[in-house]
């Protein structure tokens, strides 16, 4: 197991008490260091706030942590690729590579539906590797649904 799985799978963790909560299963991880510095889930549904995805759920405790909006240095791993919302928050945090799961066709803002870091005047590209343990993070989502639809 290589380090991104290594952290993509506690991502996957934070993702699993996310669809304990009922909660659409995204989980995220923020590293610097080899170190975690921030973790979280998905909390939409918990706090009633359309913005308290996994991604931004992580990025407040994280420069919370670090006393600085800036996540310079640090790698954010997600579940899911991130949407407009997240993906632009990620870019003005500064994290300097963005590691995701599974593509989201509808709404990733990173390399499926827009294409965010593409952008010639941003002022922030960073790394960007998507892919890792995408299936274990594909299937975490679609089995949600399928019992969502059942429900």
């Amino acid at each position: 197991m290589n380090v991104d799985e290594k952290y993509m799978s506690i991502a996957i963790k934070e993702a699993k008490k996310a669809e304990a909560l009922d909660e659409v299963p995204v989980g995220c991880v923020i590293v610097k260091d080899n170190k975690i510095i921030a973790k979280g889930h998905n909390l939409r549904e918990q706090k009633l706030d359309p913005t308290m995805h996994a991604e931004i759920v992580a990025i407040r405790k994280a420069c919370k942590k670090n006393k600085s909006w800036r996540l310079e240095g640090s790698t954010i791993y997600v579940t899911i690729e991130p949407c407009a919302m997240c993906a632009g928050t990620i870019l003005w945090s500064r994290c300097a590579k963005i590691v995701y799961g599974a593509s989201d066709p509808k709404g990733g803002a990173i390399e499926s539906s827009l294409h965010l870091f593409e952008s010639k005047n941003i002022n922030h590209h960073p790394e960007i590797v998507g892919g890792v343990l995408k299936e274990e993070c594909a299937q975490i989502i679609k089995d949600y649904f399928k019992n969502k639809r059942k429900q």
